[in-house]
């Protein structure tokens, strides 16, 4: 028997950074059922494999599902399956962590981006993780140039679907969700942004009525502000019209 220690790149593969973050932070726990929505030939699951998870994968591209079913020869076929994100076939509440890295920013539309949102929110467990990676027109705004709708042209010559942080936050509030981190950006020699956006999904028991009132007071305390800062504007109006 060998006593070789693996190097850091046999032990994680060519995992996303920011999912390693993750791993570093305690947030995935061995044991855990982990669904890579847009899986391609495993970069982000090496670890996951060796390391006592419950691992499954979707992708569009039938290449891409036979290379990672080479990637793990002692896990079933059918945990990986050649089928799109917003049509998955596992079953609600499915997953303990999904992770959606550099795939949603490939939608060819508002309609499509959402479809794709909702399938791999459908499969998340309550109080799971989400970990999601996606282009971003954030902190490029004055290099991209629009198509249509969110698809723009990025200054590396690639055609991108872009959220930004107004997008990102309405989201999260749409699918009460709370923020396990900042959204973070990384401009790439402004050729391109990629966002990170983590969420952990509420839990079943948690009672909704408190999150209705917590977003009003939100929506209050954002009103008041605005109204605030039109007092002056409003003060000098009426000075003047007094005095005219």
């Amino acid at each position: 028997m060998s006593n070789r220690t693996l190097s850091v790149a046999e032990q994680f593969g060519e995992i996303d950074i920011y999912l390693f973050d993750q791993l570093l932070r305690g947030r995935i726990q061995p044991g855990m059922r982990i669904l890579d929505a847009g899986c391609g030939a495993g970069r982000n699951l090496t670890y996951f494999l060796h390391n006592g998870y419950e691992v499954f994968g979707v992708d569009s591209d039938p290449r891409a599902i036979a290379a990672v079913r080479r990637l793990a020869p002692d896990v079933a076929a059918s945990n990986f399956r050649h089928e799109n994100i917003e049509e998955m076939t596992f079953p609600d509440a499915f997953a303990d962590v999904v992770i959606s890295s550099a795939v949603l920013h490939f939608a060819a539309d508002d309609a499509h981006f959402q479809a794709m949102i909702r399938g791999t929110w459908r499969v998340l467990k309550p109080n799971g993780l989400l970990f999601c990676r996606l282009a971003s027109s954030i902190g490029i705004e004055t290099q991209i140039k629009n198509i249509a709708g969110r698809r723009y042209l990025l200054p590396d010559g690639s055609e991108r679907y872009l959220v930004d942080a107004k997008l990102l936050t309405d989201l999260t509030d749409r699918l009460h969700a709370q923020l396990a981190d900042p959204i973070k950006t990384t401009v790439v020699q402004n050729q391109r942004a990629m966002t990170t956006w983590v969420l952990r999904k509420q839990s079943l028991t948690q009672p909704s009525g408190l999150q209705k009132i917590l977003r009003h007071l939100r929506h209050r305390l954002v009103f008041s502000i605005h109204q605030i800062i039109q007092l002056p504007h409003f003060f000098g109006s009426e000075l003047t019209r007094q005095l005219g």
